[in-house]
C-alpha cells in the first residue's frame, strides 16, 4: 500500500462510517479498484483507520457529552444485543457475504429502496426525541445494528432508520447512532486489534502509511458528521436511497465490462 492509497481508504472510512451508506461495503470496493488484495497489513489498517474515525465523534461529543448523559444508560442496553449477536454470527458473515460480490451489491442496493420506499409512502411523523425512547425499544434498536454485520447494509442506516420507525427526529436518530458506534466499533476494533496487533509490532516500518490513514479518516469524519447533522434538518434520506442503487448499478456495470 502507497500513501495515495492509504489517504484515499482514509477519506473513504472517515466519510462513510456515520452516514447511511455502509463503510464496510465502500472499503471492499474502494480496495478492489485500488487494487489491494486482503492481507495481514490490510486488515490491520483497517482497525488502525476505523479507530481514527471513532476519534472524530469523541473529540466532537465530549464538550458536551454532560448534555447527552440522558441517553447513555439506553445506548448501553443497545449495544448489548449488538455485541452478543456480532460475536455469535461474526464468522458466517465474514465467511459468506465477505466472499459474494453479488450479495454485497445486491443487500447495498434492496437497503437503498428500502430508504426510498420508507421516505416517500410512509412519510413519518418524527416529532419525538431520542431520550424518550424506552429501554425496550433500545434494545431493540441494538438488535436493528446487529444487521450491519452483513455488508452493504450500514449501522449507521440501521439505527437511524429504527429509531426513524420509532418516530424519532431525523438528526436526534442520527446522533444517536453516533453515540452507539462508540462502543460498538471500540469492541469491534479491539478484537480486531487483538488479531493484528503481532503484525503490527514486526512492521513499525509501515507507521507512516498507518498514520496517513489514521489522519485522513479522523479529519473526514469529523467534516462527515457535522454536515449530516446540518444535513437531515432539512433532508430525508431518500438521496442516500438513490446513491446506493446509482453506486450498485456502476459497479455491476464496471464488473461487466472488465470480465467478458
Amino acid at each position: 500500500m502507497n500513501p495515495l492509497q492509504a489517504l484515499v481508504l482514509g477519506v473513504v472510512e472517515g466519510a462513510t462510517e456515520y452516514l447511511p451508506i455502509s463503510s464496510t461495503f465502500h472499503l471492499i470496493w474502494a480496495s478492489h479498484f485500488l487494487g489491494l488484495a486482503q492481507s495481514d497489513f490490510q486488515k490491520a489498517f483497517e482497525v488502525i483507520i476505523q479507530a481514527g474515525a471513532i476519534l472524530a465523534v469523541v473529540v466532537l461529543y465530549l464538550p458536551r457529552w454532560r448534555q447527552k448523559i440522558s441517553l447513555f444508560p439506553k445506548i448501553a442496553a443497545s449495544f448489548i444485543p449488538t455485541a452478543v449477536i456480532g460475536l455469535l454470527f461474526y464468522k458466517i458473515i465474514k465467511d459468506v457475504f465477505f466472499t459474494s460480490d453479488l450479495l454485497q451489491l445486491g443487500v447495498f442496493a434492496i437497503v437503498g429502496a428500502v430508504f426510498i420506499i420508507y421516505e416517500r409512502f410512509f412519510r413519518p411523523d418524527l416529532s419525538r426525541p431520542a431520550a424518550a425512547i424506552t429501554f425496550r425499544q433500545a434494545i431493540l434498536i441494538g438488535v436493528v445494528q446487529a444487521l450491519a454485520i452483513v455488508p452493504g447494509v450500514s449501522r449507521a442506516g440501521a439505527v437511524i432508520l429504527g429509531l426513524m420507525f420509532l418516530r424519532v427526529k431525523r438528526d436526534e436518530a442520527a446522533e444517536y447512532s453516533f453515540l452507539l458506534a462508540v462502543p460498538t466499533l471500540l469492541a469491534a476494533s479491539g478484537l480486531d486489534l487483538v488479531k493484528s496487533a503481532p503484525y503490527l509490532l514486526h512492521h513499525l516500518g509501515d507507521i507512516g502509511i498507518l498514520a496517513i490513514g489514521f489522519g485522513t479518516a479522523f479529519v473526514s469524519a469529523l467534516f462527515a458528521v457535522k454536515w449530516f447533522l446540518a444535513f437531515l434538518q432539512h433532508h430525508t434520506l431518500t438521496s442516500f436511497g438513490l446513491y446506493r442503487l446509482v453506486l450498485a448499478g456502476a459497479i455491476i456495470f464496471s464488473l461487466a465490462f472488465s470480465h467478458p
